[in-house]
């Protein structure tokens, strides 16, 4: 099973918080009303002498639904469509060369692949209670996870 990325060595930091919109500093509310243009991520502070670019991008493969454009999982909206925000060049080859191998696998059947790949934008940090959530929240998370997440990762991962 793929893990949060703050458990892989080489993950220095990860926040959560709210990139690609038009409001500065916005509050989860407001990204919820669908009116900031801000999509939910996280900010990933790495070492690549341990971890690369690229099995980031495997381990963001693994954790989402790269074939729904409007949400992920129990979360819809375009606040959660599934996206790679991409800081150079280089990580952009990288993203469209894996997205790219992954359509052609077969992975997902006839099912297109639709994660976007983007410039990176201001990052803004979400509230205190979106960081960590999976730890501050367990039973939450659990739910989250039984809510077809996990069904979907043991269906297209469990033997990859």
């Amino acid at each position: 099973m793929v893990q949060p990325f703050d458990t892989y060595p080489g993950i220095k930091s990860v926040v959560s918080g709210y990139t690609g919109g038009h409001v500065a500093n916005p509050t989860y509310e407001q990204v919820c009303s669908g009116k900031t243009g801000h999509t939910e991520a996280v900010k990933i502070t790495f070492d690549p002498d341990i971890i690369s670019y690229d099995d980031l991008v495997t381990i963001y493969w693994h954790q989402t639904d790269p074939t729904d454009a409007m949400g992920q999982f129990q979360d819809r909206g375009d606040n959660y469509r599934p996206v790679i925000f991409v800081n150079s060049p280089e990580q952009r080859k990288i993203a469209e060369a894996s997205k790219k191998a992954l359509q052609e696998s077969g992975q997902f059947g006839d099912d297109k692949i639709v994660t976007q790949i983007e410039d990176a934008k201001p990052f803004y940090p979400a509230e205190d209670y979106h960081q960590d959530f999976y730890k501050k929240n367990p039973t939450r998370y659990a739910l989250q996870e039984a809510g077809g997440r996990e069904q979907f990762k043991e269906e297209h991962w469990s033997n990859k």
